[in-house]
């Protein structure tokens, strides 16, 4: 049997956080999460399961258990038929208010992410049970602070990305979009990321490695 199912994930870039909906008719199969920039699950999940690296990872690890990150690509909740915010409640967009993932939503600045700058970016979503379907990343507000929940009111109402059927390159969904400028915070941005070359408008962070292709069903 098909379901309708809509994804979420959240990624990050510097001192913004992006929050990503995928709508695809898929199996009951889970079917991937953001690499580029790189969601939370996908970055815990690259450092390695049995001992992460960051403080973000293991705190996350210690509170959802290993297995959820064992299973990265299943972050999803099956017929939301557009209605994420009523189903999704606030401090829950992360996990996709799925208990097995509520590491996710741990409130923190310090989460791996991606170094962007505004204007254009190829973005890059692993596949694992490629559909087609349609992608829409919303952008945090400038006035987002990491150490508190996630609400759908930090998010821009509006998506700065909107597509169909992306194109498949490599396992991946490959689309292109134009990152909003966000305002640089300096007691926002994580304590691990480089230099700012342009701190009034670029947030940096450190890029972890690209996550591994999944793992055999457990």
């Amino acid at each position: 049997m098909t379901f309708y199912r809509k994804a979420a994930a959240c990624a990050g870039a510097g001192s913004a956080a992006m929050f990503l909906t995928v709508s695809l008719s898929v199996p009951a199969a889970a079917h991937g999460s953001m690499t580029d920039p790189v969601s939370r699950v996908s970055a815990c999940y690259a450092e390695g399961v049995e001992s992460p690296q960051s403080a973000a990872c293991k705190a996350a690890v210690a509170a959802s258990g290993k297995q959820a990150f064992y299973d990265w690509n299943a972050v999803n909740i099956a017929n939301a038929a557009g209605r994420s915010k009523q189903i999704i409640p606030d401090g829950k967009l992360c996990s996709a208010a799925n208990e097995k993932y509520r590491g996710l939503d741990l409130p923190r600045a310090d989460w791996p992410s991606t170094k962007m700058s505004a204007g254009g970016h190829t973005f890059h979503y692993k596949g694992t049970a490629p559909h087609k379907g349609s992608f829409a990343l919303y952008i945090t507000k400038d006035s987002y602070d990491p150490t508190k929940p996630l609400k759908w009111s930090d998010l821009e109402a509006k998506p700065f990305v909107e597509v169909a059927d992306p194109k498949m390159e490599n396992g991946d969904y490959v689309f292109r979009g134009d990152v909003p400028a966000r305002s640089y915070r300096a007691d926002r941005r994580p304590r691990h990321a480089p230099p700012c070359p342009h701190p009034s408008t670029t947030p940096c962070a450190t890029r972890p490695a690209h996550p591994p292709d999944p793992p055999s069903p457990r």
